[in-house]
């Protein structure tokens, strides 16, 4: 096609710097998800979720719109999703993975 070009092709001309802070944003988008974006960019149901929590659908669906939750709770729900949950602080001087949130044992229940 005439004046079409391939998306890929937008950048070439772009210095490796911009480049790299597109991908650098990129990669920030990508991890910005709401937890039920996640779950179906995963193709899970809530049903599905559910049953590996040993909890009903419409206890998920709440998780899913809380705004404040505990740790254990959002853990819980990300390994279900065959994920691993790690917390790290930001900071100007770079940053700092939080370890004191590590698997308690605890079995808590979303909800």
């Amino acid at each position: 096609m005439s004046g079409h070009r391939a998306f890929t092709g937008l950048t070439e001309n772009f210095s490796s710097e911009r480049r790299k802070r597109i991908e650098v944003r990129k990669e920030e988008l990508r991890a910005a998800m709401l937890l039920h974006e996640l779950r179906q960019a995963r193709a899970m149901t809530q049903k599905a979720v559910g049953e590996v929590l040993n909890v009903r659908q419409p206890a998920v669906s709440r998780l899913e719109r809380r705004t404040d939750m505990y740790v254990s709770n959002l853990r819980s729900y990300i390994e279900a999703m065959g994920g691993r949950l790690d917390i790290v602080a930001q900071f100007p001087q770079g940053s700092v993975v939080i370890t004191n949130f590590s698997d308690t044992g605890e079995d808590t229940k979303p909800g």
